[in-house]
């Protein structure tokens, strides 16, 4: 955050600038440090706004982060000073919300604090995760390698979710696409090709009945149809961005069938994959737990990892109590405790990240081939139905004026 500040020399020169500090006593005590004293300090509103229009309208993504800490790596392994090296990337970066952030953390740094608590007020960005893994290279001496740890584990994460989007595009385009045509056809078709049943008042089936009554109403009320479409669409976002909203989606998307699965094996991956990593920086078991339940990106698991983390305090080993989730399939839970009997729990996840990993690969790659069949089959009774519908009555019409 950066403050505007007047401030006087010894000399009683009066000054005036920015500088950047958590808060406004914090900046004061820097102005303090560097013998001037404070008249007057506020936030800069200008940067602030620019800021939130930067978050909002520029974010940084999981591509973002990767070229950030690989280049990162690279010039710590070249020995260049932090400030310098997160300079140099601040210049090149197109994001604009990032060369803010970057700005920021270079300025908190050159007043004194570690890289991990200068990318840990940018939560927004960088996870707890991120910033534990940080940490632990600064405290082993060894920077570099969890800096590569970072821009490893940002990618696989990235990766696996991409596959997740990319298998779920090809039905939820058909789906779309679906509904819009049949509004079309119900709105404009349809009632052109009942007019001819309904002028000669002839007998219809129950279903013909619905299909006429339902083109009369579209025709008359097709924009409250669609402001009725988009409402629901716009009160089912904002019942799944609360927590109660989330945490039901979130049990949902287990249960549901075939994709149900490969959301499990998501989740699974990403608690082995993550986890082995904060292992492997000599991050205790418990706090690994806990920041891995913030990553997971379910609520079903992120419960079953904070109480795993508790019972693992009361000295309960963790595969016990992964052993008794239905959430947790058995395989895993058996190699984590033969990594506990032989101490490389770590090692052992990375076989289990490596092996769910590959199904996730398998199943998404399959996705549109499952799912296929149960697209074509609600298509075809919805077009089927339609054309029953309207076509049925007009042939029995035809047979009874031959």
């Amino acid at each position: 955050m950066k403050f505007k500040f007047k401030a006087k020399t010894k000399e009683g020169e009066i000054k005036t600038g920015l500088v950047s500090a958590a808060n406004r006593d914090l900046a004061a005590a820097i102005l303090q440090k560097n013998e001037l004293f404070p008249i007057h300090i506020e936030e800069d509103r200008e940067n602030f706004m620019r800021k939130i229009f930067a978050r909002y309208y520029d974010r940084v993504t999981s591509k973002d982060l990767v070229v950030f800490f690989r280049q990162l790596a690279i010039l710590i392994e070249a020995r260049v000073p932090i400030v310098v090296a997160l300079t140099a990337i601040g210049e090149q970066t197109s994001g604009s919300f990032l060369k803010i952030i970057l700005e920021e953390a270079i300025k908190d740094i050159e007043d004194g604090v570690t890289l991990s608590d200068a990318l840990a007020k940018h939560k927004e960005v960088f996870s707890s995760l991120v910033i534990n893994i940080i940490k632990a290279g600064e405290a082993s001496g060894n920077l570099k390698k969890s800096v590569e740890y970072v821009a490893d584990n940002i990618e696989k994460n990235y990766n696996l979710t991409s596959k997740v989007k990319s298998a779920m595009m090809y039905p939820a385009i058909v789906l779309v696409v679906f509904v819009i045509i049949a509004f079309l056809v119900i709105t404009l078709i349809i009632p052109k090709l009942t007019v001819m049943i309904k002028d000669l008042g002839a007998d219809v089936p129950w279903y013909t009945r619905i299909l006429i009554g339902a083109g009369d109403f579209m025709t008359q009320y097709w924009w409250a149809v669609i402001a009725l479409i988009f409402g629901a669409i716009g009160g089912m976002m904002y019942y799944l961005n609360t927590p109660d909203g989330k945490k039901e989606w979130d049990q949902i998307k287990l249960k549901l069938p075939v994709i149900g699965v490969m959301f499990r094996y998501v989740y699974i991956t990403r608690f082995s994959e993550n986890l082995a990593v904060l292992l492997a920086g000599g991050i205790p078991i418990i706090k690994s737990l806990t920041i891995v339940s913030a990553v997971v990106g379910n609520s079903v698991y992120e419960e079953l990892l904070m109480r795993t983390a508790e019972n693992v305090k009361r000295g309960e080993n963790m595969s016990d109590v992964l052993r008794r989730s239905p959430v947790i399939p058995p395989m895993v839970s058996h190699m984590i405790k033969i990594g506990e009997d032989s101490g490389q729990v770590d090692s052992v996840l990375g076989h289990i990240t490596k092996f769910y990993s590959q199904e996730v690969d398998l199943m998404a790659k399959n996705m549109s081939t499952l799912i296929e069949p149960v697209l074509m089959i609600v298509i075809g009774l919805g077009v089927g139905f339609m054309a029953v519908g309207v076509l049925m009555p007009i042939y029995n019409i035809a047979g009874q004026i031959k």
